[in-house]
């Protein structure tokens, strides 16, 4: 093919209808994505309303599997504080706790990870997984993240919960990054102590605290 230097036109539809169809497909989770994608993209060419669960719909992965808590907090002392972690040792480590290839497989897709993968983020969506919504998974990663088996609460340190938030309402979707910035500088400034540590009960029982 000949070289040519002629500029390369992106229709200005496209950048929109690419973040409309991963948010979708982020919110319904099919289990076969070719096949949802190609329904969606032709029920937008008809006009018609295309295949795309309500958050109020949506199917959690644990349908599908017997995912915990307590499981996963097995997974995360496994992985032994590493922040990335090689997908084919990660997916072994899912195999011997007898946790189906299907949800390993699901989680991979929605987060979009490859050979290398940032664990917090992969824990994160598995959680999501178990909770119906932000402010329950959030709950569950302190429970699977904390050290404090009997000395009180789950508690994490803040800059940890930042990061996590900050990535499952990036995922979600439908949470502004001005709502996520308004709340992380309350929960900062008004309610994490000297130790820098948020607990449960910071996020889940304080009225001013909205995570959605």
């Amino acid at each position: 093919m000949p070289y040519t230097d002629k500029q390369i036109c992106i229709p200005p539809e496209l950048p929109e209808l690419l973040k409309q169809f991963t948010k979708a497909a982020i919110r319904t989770q099919p289990p076969d994505l070719l096949q949802w994608a190609s329904d969606y993209f032709s029920a937008v060419a008809r006009g018609d309303i295309p295949p795309v669960r309500e958050r109020s719909e949506r199917v959690p992965l644990s349908n599908w599997a017997e995912l915990t808590p307590e499981l996963l907090k097995v997974l995360h002392q496994r992985v032994s504080g590493r922040l990335i972690i090689h997908v084919d040792e990660l997916a072994h480590m899912w195999k011997v706790l007898n946790l189906p290839i299907d949800l390993f497989e699901s989680v991979m897709t929605v987060g979009r990870f490859t050979e290398e993968i940032e664990w917090l983020k992969f824990l994160a969506l598995a959680c999501s997984s178990l909770g119906v919504t932000i402010a329950k998974t959030l709950k569950i990663i302190c429970e699977v993240l904390s050290s404090d088996y009997d000395s009180g609460p789950p508690r994490i340190p803040f800059s940890t919960f930042q990061f996590l938030y900050t990535y499952i309402a990036e995922v979600d979707g439908e949470i502004s990054a001005s709502h996520v910035s308004r709340m992380l500088n309350y929960i900062e400034q008004e309610v994490i102590g000297p130790d820098g540590l948020i607990k449960v009960n910071d996020f889940t029982q304080n009225p001013r605290v909205r995570l959605e």
